[in-house]
C-alpha cells in the first residue's frame, strides 16, 4: 500500500459505472463518503492523519460527481444506485469489513447499506445528517433551481441560484468554496441529475430501522445555523436511536467539527480505537 502522502489511484467497475478514488495506508479499512455536489477530497478535508497513523484509508468519487463516469440514466442516482456503487467498491478492493464514515449524502448512503449489510461494518462515522425519514415536496424546488442553475450556467449559474450563508462572517469563504468543489467535477450535467434525483430518494424506510443497528456509531453534528439543511437535531436523534452511538459537536460559536479535516479524522481515529 502507499504512504500517507502518496495515494494509490483506482477505478473499479459497478455496473457499467466507471468510479475513481484512491486509497492510502495499512491496518483497518476506513471508506469515506461525500456528500452532494461534493467529490472525495471534502469529507476530511484531504487531510492524511488516517492514513498516517495506521488506518487503510479509501476515498472515492460517486457516480457522476469528481471524476467518476456519469450513470447511464439520467435517474439513476437514487440512493439503492449509490449503496449498489459501495458493495462494488467493498468487493473490488477485497474489503470483507470497514469502517464507513460519510458527509450529509455519503452518511445516509454508509448507513443504508449497513442497514442491509451489518457484517461487513465495523463502524459507521455520520457527519451532518439531513435525512430525518421524509422527503418533503415542499424543498424540492431549491434543488431544482441549483440543478437548472448548474446545467445552464456552470459554476457561476449555480452560484447564483444557491442561497449563500446570511452570516456575513462565513458568506465569502463559503462561496469561494462552492466555487472550488464545483469546479472539480468532469460531468457538472451529471450533477445536475443527481441534484434532482438524490432529494428525493430515501435512503431507509424510517428512523425506527436505526434502532436495531448493532453497529458502533460516531455521529457528528453542528450547531452551525448558516446551513439549515443539516440541523443538529437530525443529528442529536440519529445519536438517540442508534444502539452504540455517541454524538460529538463543536463547542458553542466554534467552527463546525465537519469542516476541519484533521480534527475530525483525529476524532474518527480515535473512535475505531476504543470501539
Amino acid at each position: 500500500m502507499t504512504d500517507a502522502n502518496n495515494p494509490l489511484q483506482f477505478e473499479l467497475k459497478s455496473g457499467s459505472v466507471t468510479l475513481r478514488g484512491e486509497q492510502a495506508g495499512d491496518g483497518e479499512a476506513v471508506v469515506l463518503l461525500h456528500g452532494l455536489t461534493a467529490t472525495r477530497r471534502y469529507v476530511v478535508m484531504g487531510s492524511r492523519y488516517l492514513p498516517s497513523h495506521g488506518r487503510r484509508t479509501v476515498a472515492y468519487d460517486a457516480r457522476g460527481h469528481g471524476e467518476s463516469d456519469p450513470a447511464g440514466e439520467h435517474d439513476a442516482y437514487e440512493y439503492s444506485d449509490l449503496v449498489a456503487d459501495l458493495g462494488s467498491l467493498l468487493e473490488e478492493l477485497g474489503l470483507e469489513r470497514a469502517m464507513l464514515a460519510g458527509a450529509s449524502m455519503g452518511a445516509h448512503t454508509a448507513l443504508a447499506y449497513a442497514l442491509a449489510h451489518p457484517e461487513r461494518v465495523s463502524g459507521l462515522g455520520l457527519i451532518t445528517p439531513a435525512f430525518d425519514g421524509h422527503v418533503r415536496e415542499e424543498g424540492l424546488g431549491e434543488w431544482d433551481a441549483l440543478a437548472d442553475g448548474l446545467e445552464r450556467g456552470g459554476v457561476e449559474g449555480f452560484v447564483e441560484a444557491w442561497t449563500p450563508p446570511a452570516d456575513e462572517r462565513w458568506r465569502e469563504t463559503a462561496t469561494i468554496v462552492v466555487r472550488q468543489r464545483l469546479a472539480r467535477h468532469r460531468h457538472p450535467k451529471a450533477v445536475a441529475d443527481a441534484l434532482r434525483v438524490v432529494p428525493r430518494s430515501k435512503p431507509f424506510d424510517s428512523l425506527d430501522q436505526l434502532e436495531e443497528l448493532d453497529v458502533p456509531a460516531l455521529v457528528v453534528g453542528s450547531r452551525d445555523e448558516s446551513d439549515p439543511g443539516h440541523p443538529f437535531a437530525v443529528a442529536e436523534e440519529y445519536a438517540r436511536r442508534l444502539p452504540r452511538a455517541r454524538l460529538l459537536v463543536e463547542e458553542p460559536g466554534k467552527s463546525p467539527l465537519a469542516w476541519q479535516g484533521a480534527q475530525l479524522s483525529r476524532a474518527i481515529d480515535e473512535f475505531l480505537t476504543v470501539s
